[in-house]
């Protein structure tokens, strides 16, 4: 398979494992807003603060390789990007199976009036989970990844310049990744406006929500923005102006993501943490710095960085035909 054809397969990998992210996240904002919440015990509380920092763990590591790819290979087909994909959906399982099994184990000991069958439930269909995920790759990849992995690590530092229809369908796969945890905040937002315990917030945490309910409904709308311009304007057809403006857009598009995100980290937080507001604050810009740093500094700081080596080489290059 041609490079450019992996890349776009580990872009519908990713895209495939938020669909189940979303789920979950959606549960964790939500579940804060429900009605029973407060009577839950102080443990199973905990677990769901652990969980929802888990799942922002691993929705930031599946947005990740799609502000990677679009920044710092602008959106060409590289080995690199290939690495950087698996490896963040790899890492991002780990989160993903830790957060399914808390969440279990809360729902059961809810379900079953017993913590210790919840517990045990829970932390069994974490490993089942891990160990389908993982023990079952690492065996198979004994016996049969020998080949295709010495071929990844040969085509590392490989570069292919794809067609431009091949560009541009992984820059709409890379909204395609994103859009989905945007959805899911946004249908948190909007359900937990309706619910009684947001009558009982404050005016700061109120603002806020507000605010954040604005900047991923911005989200949602540039993501889907490329789409809707490569249809009207050049009816479907494939341009280098069309990729330069959809990569744009969509790479714009992770900012208010971002901060509605941390935003309602802190409306959410002092329902958890019962009522501490300064731990919710301090959590949001965490969340905040965080979210920046993986799908933005990173990025920009290794274009930098690759910038600089391929000045110095052409320097380097220059000199010794001089000399």
């Amino acid at each position: 398979m041609a490079l450019s054809g992996k890349v776009k397969t580990s872009l519908d990998e990713t895209r495939t494992l938020m669909l189940g992210a979303q789920i979950l996240l959606g549960f964790q904002f939500n579940g804060a807003f429900r009605p029973r919440f407060d009577a839950l015990p102080p443990s199973a509380k905990l677990a769901d603060i652990a969980a929802l920092v888990l799942m922002l763990v691993a929705v930031s590591l599946l947005i990740a390789p799609s502000a990677f790819h679009r920044i710092v290979d602008r959106g060409e087909s590289t080995g690199r990007t290939q690495t950087i994909t698996s490896v963040c959906a790899a890492l991002a399982l780990v989160p993903f199976a830790t957060a399914l099994g808390l969440d279990l184990s809360i729902a059961l000991s809810r379900a079953l009036q017993s913590s210790v069958v919840g517990i045990l439930a829970g932390a069994g269909f974490a490993l089942v989970s891990a160990s389908a995920w993982f023990g079952m790759g690492w065996i198979m990849k004994a016996h049969y990844g020998g080949k295709e992995r010495r071929k990844a690590e040969a085509e590392r530092e490989a570069r292919e310049t794809a067609p431009l229809h091949s560009r541009i369908e992984q820059m709409l796969t890379e909204a395609r990744v994103i859009l989905p945890g945007a959805q899911a905040l946004f249908g948190f937002q909007l359900a937990i406006v309706l619910t009684e315990a947001f009558e009982k917030l404050t005016s700061v945490p109120r603002l806020l929500h507000g605010f954040a309910l604005l900047c991923v409904a911005l989200s949602v709308t540039l993501l889907i923005t490329p789409a809707a311009i490569h249809r009207i304007v050049w009816a479907g057809e494939d341009s280098e102006t069309f990729l330069r403006i959809g990569g744009r857009i969509t790479i714009a598009a992770l900012a208010p993501l971002a901060v509605g995100m941390a935003a309602d980290c802190y409306v959410v937080m002092p329902r958890m943490l019962g009522g501490s507001e300064l731990a919710a604050a301090i959590a949001a810009a965490l969340v905040l710095f965080s979210l920046l740093s993986v799908w933005f500094a990173w990025p920009f700081i290794e274009r930098s960085l690759q910038s600089s080596r391929t000045r110095c080489a052409e320097h380097t290059q220059l000199y010794q035909l001089g000399g």
